[in-house]
């Protein structure tokens, strides 16, 4: 079975197209022809171009857009790694479908759809915008043992690249991650420590704003669940997941590779998206092009992780709120990119003398 998953899994790798250099420096070119200094519009020029190298046209229509939430919860929360209790994920998880939480208000502001997943919620839920995908009820504790299992993970990622794929039949070509599972940003320092080579110290965070006491529990944690996994930099990143991962980080990196298969643009989130990030570029170096980082997390290790991974983030506000929220208010940049390259007028069309 995990043979199989993995197979289909590097079928779909093979379906990401590589950037198109030419359509990236047409866009430049066209850029250079507005009314404004070259480059003084600085990162929305860049992605500009970014997206006319993976889309092939100036200006594609990423109208429909839309913000896919993987929640799932984890079993190393036994070790005392977050203020909040585990019971927080499913009371969340209902929030974001009945509208209320902070991600579904940029949603609507940002005119983008939320579309929440339970991928590993330890707990029964139903709703009718539920997309049930359970693959587990929470994880087990990586402290004492694998979080998952090789297959577990690769049916995880699946479910990512399978929600891609029917939201992109409906029309759906612009896509952001975000993720609710209480005691992720463990499971997200863990593997940023193992694929970075950060250490647990730099890469481990507050999350939902623990003490130092609290703070210092976690960074033991990490250690201890990399210790007992029997990890370091050489793994291989599928099975680095699986031990010490969740179910929604791996979803999440299976949203990116699937979009990059689809020719999708998909905004990054904050840690724990990045997290995912990560993974999916050591999965699918291809991925890389059709990623955009959105914000700087008040994660302390959040710029190292997206350093290493090749990204800059759009905007600084200081948010580690998760959900996809920094990634929602990233598509506001975006559609503004694709506005100025279609409506500023040239030099020659608007008789201005170029410099």
């Amino acid at each position: 079975m995990a043979e199989d998953l993995y197979i289909q899994l590097l079928e779909t790798i093979k379906k990401i197209k590589p950037f198109n250099e030419e359509a990236a420096a047409q866009a430049v070119q066209h850029s250079d022809s507005l009314t404004k200094p070259p480059g003084s519009l600085g990162k929305l020029e860049a992605i500009a171009s970014q997206i006319a190298g993976i889309s092939g046209h100036l200006w594609p229509d990423l109208s429909r857009k839309a913000v896919i939430v993987m929640a799932g919860d984890h079993g190393v929360c036994e070790e005392g790694v977050s203020a909040f209790p585990q019971a927080v994920t499913p009371q969340m998880v209902m929030n974001f479908l009945n509208g209320g939480a902070a991600v579904n208000v940029l949603a609507r502001q940002a005119g983008a759809e939320v579309i929440c997943v339970d991928i590993g919620v330890n707990a029964d839920l139903e709703h009718e915008r539920l997309l049930s995908r359970k693959i587990v009820r929470g994880t087990a504790n990586m402290a004492k043992q694998p979080a998952m299992t090789r297959e577990e993970t690769l049916i995880a990622i699946m479910v990512g690249v399978d929600i891609v794929n029917e939201k992109v039949k409906l029309g759906f070509r612009l896509f952001a991650t975000g993720e609710m599972g209480i005691g992720n940003t463990t499971a997200s320092a863990a593997l940023t420590t193992v694929l970075t080579g950060l250490s647990p110290e730099e890469s481990v965070g507050r999350g939902t704003g623990i003490n130092d006491a609290s703070w210092l529990n976690k960074v033991d944690v990490v250690k201890r669940a990399i210790a007992v996994n029997e990890l370091d930099a050489d793994a291989d990143p599928i099975d680095v997941l699986a031990r010490v991962g969740g179910a929604e980080i791996a979803g999440l990196a299976g949203v990116i590779i699937g979009a990059a298969a689809n020719g999708c643009l998909v905004v990054i989130d904050g840690y724990i998206s990045s997290a995912a990030a990560l993974v999916a570029s050591r999965i699918a170096k291809q991925s890389l092009p059709y990623m955009v980082a959105s914000h700087l997390s008040h994660e302390q290790g959040h710029l190292k992780l997206l350093e290493s991974i090749g990204l800059l983030p759009m905007m600084q506000l200081e948010m580690r709120l998760g959900e996809g929220t920094g990634a929602v208010l990233g598509f506001h940049f975006i559609d503004a990119a694709l506005l100025l390259m279609q409506e500023m007028a040239t030099f020659e069309s608007a008789g201005v003398t170029k410099g």
